[in-house]
């Protein structure tokens, strides 16, 4: 969530109120946190009405019905502070940075979004303030024509004044988020569109569109439907411990820390956007299993924050991830590993992620700070995504849906260590982008060659003449099993060269493993 700068300073507003702030400068309440002890009418309405109107968009449930059962307003003054020390990303500074972001927000929204009702209240100021300024805003204010783009083209429509927000990743509804907002009255005051059809004016008039030829799963009702649950949700940190670590920078804490691997994989989504894929790779003989009827069970949190080479934050995501076992599977599943994948859609550059591992029934604690480069994509280049060497590669299933490690209609699931058991297969997956087209057949046309190496010397080489229509005829994916159980252990490097003969153009990209007996 993005850090906003205004011209108004947070140090003059005090603590504000929603209403408050729709009001003249005289009747601006002030944080009752702060109040002298002496109680006053003042205060206690002051208190009564602060989850209502100052955090009502981003107190959780939980928070809610605690601050509703307290007895007396110091307790409730306890919590208030409490509140904001909880989301304080930074708790060595002594200023508030979340809670000042927060109050700049509710003033921004009733500076920009009031329409005969204060900016706090619209659907466009409920989004700002919970998610803050997006990432990218695409502003239709006086409607009228608008060619529809390709992936839901029914040609050019006329539409009411709308916007559409575009945020690259928020906790919890995900990456990639897109809202919709529509002015039917053109007073200024738009509304989230709940359906793509909201925004065109002739419908009423005229029918329904009909559907688009292709339609991305993101723009069908359901999604739409998870999405608006989602942003409705306040953004809450689950792991308030490992961040403090990050944010301080305090490293591991404890005698006997919990190692872990990370990698960070890279797939082109636009020309200025990259989907960024961190995946995290624990030993399982490295955590603690609790046995429970018959059932043994090992929990982490995940917590990892990603900066850019300005530091401004770029996303926060965290996690827990579970791993079971029979009793009579226990020392099997002890010689393998758990891992955790989380997508981020970033814009070409420098970044860094801070990331924390805790096994919680044990305390025990990693820290990895990884400096990673998102790469640019040219348009008119050959190019490919990260080779990714998996322990599982297959086609999607239905069960599937919504998982971790699906990429497009694969389920490709990285060994971040790269070693692998003799006789295990090794998955290969590598999206290649920009491929020419044969004007005769349509189709791509590609030789790739697969060169494994040990100690520099060519061990096997496998030849394919490649050619196939991809999603967008702008990508190819390329897969591969590769079986270890007839070379000796050692360590290992596969070349995956791709030649396109339509463009006259090659590349390679390479990867290491370890076969161990």
């Amino acid at each position: 969530m993005s850090k906003m700068t205004l011209a108004a300073a947070v140090a003059c507003l005090g603590f504000l109120s929603f209403a408050g702030l729709a009001q003249p400068p005289q009747k601006q309440m002030t944080d009752p946190a702060s109040n002298p002890r002496k109680q006053t009418v003042e205060k206690n309405d002051a208190l009564r009405r602060w989850p209502k109107e100052d955090v009502s968009y981003i107190i959780t449930d939980a928070e809610l019905k605690v601050y509703n059962a307290l007895k007396t307003d110091e307790e409730r003054e306890n919590f208030i502070k409490n509140f904001w020390d909880r989301r304080d990303p930074d708790p060595d500074t002594t200023e508030n940075e979340y809670r000042e972001e927060y109050y700049e927000r509710i003033q921004y929204v009733n500076e920009h979004f009031s329409s005969g009702v204060p900016g706090w209240k619209t659907d466009r100021g409920r989004m700002y303030i919970r998610w803050g300024k997006p990432d990218e805003i695409e502003s239709h204010p006086s409607g009228g024509s608008y060619d529809e783009p390709g992936y839901g083209s029914n040609g050019s429509i006329t539409t009411y004044p709308f916007e559409i927000w575009f945020y690259r990743n928020l906790d919890g509804p995900g990456s990639g988020v897109e809202i919709e907002f529509v002015d039917p009255t053109s007073s200024g005051e738009y509304h989230i569109a709940h359906d793509r059809e909201e925004k065109d004016a002739l419908v009423t008039f005229i029918g329904p569109r009909p559907a688009p030829l292709f339609e991305r799963q993101q723009d069908s009702a359901l999604e739409r439907m998870r999405l608006a649950e989602g942003l409705e949700t306040p953004p809450a940190v689950k792991f308030p411990g490992l961040e403090k670590i990050v944010n301080t920078g305090s490293g591991v804490i404890d005698n006997n820390p919990l190692d872990f691997d990370v990698r960070v994989d890279y797939f082109r989504q636009s020309e200025n956007s990259v989907i960024a894929a961190f995946t995290i790779q624990a030993q399982n003989k490295d955590l603690t299993f609790k046995p429970g009827s018959g059932i043994n069970t090992a929990t982490i949190n995940i917590f990892g924050k990603i900066t850019a080479v300005s530091n401004k934050r770029s996303g926060i995501f965290e996690d827990s991830v579970t791993t079971n076992a029979t009793d009579a599977a226990l020392a099997q599943l002890k010689a393998g590993q758990s891992a955790y994948q989380k997508l981020f859609a970033l814009s070409p550059g420098i970044y860094k992620v801070d990331l924390v591992v805790r096994d919680i029934a044990t305390g025990n604690t990693g820290l990895r700070t990884l400096g990673f480069t998102v790469p640019r994509y040219d348009a008119a280049k050959l190019s490919t995504s990260t080779l990714v060497l998996a322990t599982t590669l297959r086609q999607t299933k239905n069960e599937d849906a919504g998982g971790l490690f699906v990429i497009g209609d694969h389920k490709v699931i990285p060994n971040v260590s790269g070693v692998y058991k003799r006789g295990q297969d090794v998955g290969m997956y590598l999206q290649v982008y920009n491929a020419g087209t044969d004007q005769t057949t349509l189709k791509p046309d590609v030789d790739v060659d697969y060169i494994l190496l040990k100690d520099g010397k060519e061990v096997s080489r496998t030849h394919e003449d490649w050619s196939g229509l991809s999603d967008s005829s702008q990508r190819l994916v390329l897969t591969k099993i590769f079986q270890t159980g007839t070379i000796a252990p050692g360590e290992y490097e596969v070349i995956v060269s791709v030649r396109d003969r339509v463009g006259a153009q090659k590349i390679e990209n390479k990867a290491k493993f370890t076969v161990i007996q």
